[in-house]
C-alpha cells in the first residue's frame, strides 16, 4: 500500500459474507468454530466532530477524549470534550511526522508515525514530547491492554510492545474463519480483547490477541447515512467509554456516534 492510498483512502463499504445474528449476549468471547457472527451498531448519540481531523487514534480518559489526527504537515495531538465534540487543546506533532494511532499508559501517551520510523512519548498532563523510540515498520493502530502495548501496521499481525521502552515483545497473526485479516488499523483494548477497524472499510474486527481469532464483526456502514458525506473517507477512531457503548468516527467526518456494540 502507497502513502498516498492511505492518506486518501477511497470509501469502500462494507461487503460481508456473512449473515447478521441478533440477539448476542454480552457475555466474554468463547471459541467458536465457523466465521464471526456478525452485528451492526446500536446508536445511542450523535456528537459533533472536527470534519478537518484525519482520525487516526482516539481514546477516552477520564473525562477526556484524546485524539491523534494525520497527514505530514498536520498531524496533532488533541484534548476534546467527549460530550460536545469541540476541541479544547490541540499540539503539533514533532518534526512534521505523519501521526498514527495512540494510546495511554499511564501519564504518558505513546503516539505511532506512519512511515517515519518513531513512535513518539508524550506527557499527558503538559501536552508535551517526552522522547521518540524507533519503530519498524509501519505505525497504524495501537492500543494498551494493561500490561502491553499492541500495534497495528496495516497488514493481519498484531505485533506486542514493551510500554517501557517500546521493544517488541511478540505478536499474533490475525484469523477470520481460516483466512488472514489484513488492513488492521486503529485499535481499542477493552477487556482483553482488541477492537479494530479495518481499511478500507466501514467494519470493525473483534479480536482475542492470545490466538489471533476473531471473534465479531460489527458492519458499521450504515453510519454513514446519518449525515457522513460521500468525500469523508473510512471509519477510523474507536473509544471505549463503559461496558458495552464505545465512540465511533472517522477520517473526516463531522460526527461521532455514540454506540452499543452487543456481542
Amino acid at each position: 500500500m502507497t502513502p498516498s492510498s492511505h492518506r486518501a483512502a477511497p470509501r469502500m463499504c462494507a461487503a460481508l459474507a456473512l449473515a447478521v445474528v441478533a440477539g448476542c449476549s454480552a457475555s466474554p468471547p468463547v471459541a467458536q468454530a465457523g466465521p464471526a457472527p456478525v452485528i451492526e451498531p446500536e446508536v445511542l448519540a450523535e456528537i459533533p466532530h472536527d470534519p478537518a481531523a484525519f482520525t487516526q487514534g482516539f481514546e477516552i480518559n477520564g473525562s477526556v477524549l484524546f485524539e491523534g489526527t494525520g497527514l505530514a504537515g498536520e498531524s496533532q495531538m488533541r484534548q476534546l470534550d467527549p460530550a460536545a465534540g469541540t476541541v479544547t487543546r490541540a499540539v503539533d506533532i514533532p518534526a512534521d511526522y505523519f501521526g498514527e494511532g495512540i494510546t495511554l499508559v499511564g501519564d504518558k501517551i505513546w503516539q505511532l508515525t506512519y512511515q517515519d520510523g518513531v513512535a513518539v512519548e508524550w506527557d499527558k498532563n503538559t501536552m508535551a514530547p517526552v522522547r521518540e523510540v524507533p519503530l519498524s515498520g509501519e505505525g497504524w493502530g495501537l492500543c494498551y491492554d494493561g500490561q502491553r502495548l499492541i500495534r497495528s501496521d496495516g497488514t493481519s499481525r498484531l505485533t506486542f510492545h514493551d510500554p517501557a521502552d517500546f521493544s517488541e515483545i511478540g505478536g499474533v497473526d490475525v484469523d477470520n474463519d481460516g483466512g488472514q485479516l489484513k488492513g488492521l488499523n486503529e485499535l481499542e483494548c477493552v477487556d482483553g480483547q482488541v477492537w479494530a477497524n479495518v481499511w478500507p472499510t466501514d467494519n470493525i474486527a473483534r479480536i482475542d490477541p492470545s490466538s489471533g481469532a476473531v471473534t465479531l464483526l460489527v458492519n458499521a456502514g450504515a453510519l454513514r447515512e446519518r449525515g457522513i458525506p460521500p468525500t469523508a473517507q473510512v471509519l477510523n477512531g474507536i473509544a471505549h467509554v463503559q461496558g458495552d457503548e464505545f465512540l465511533l468516527t472517522g477520517k473526516f467526518w463531522p460526527k461521532t456516534f455514540r454506540v452499543r456494540l452487543g456481542g
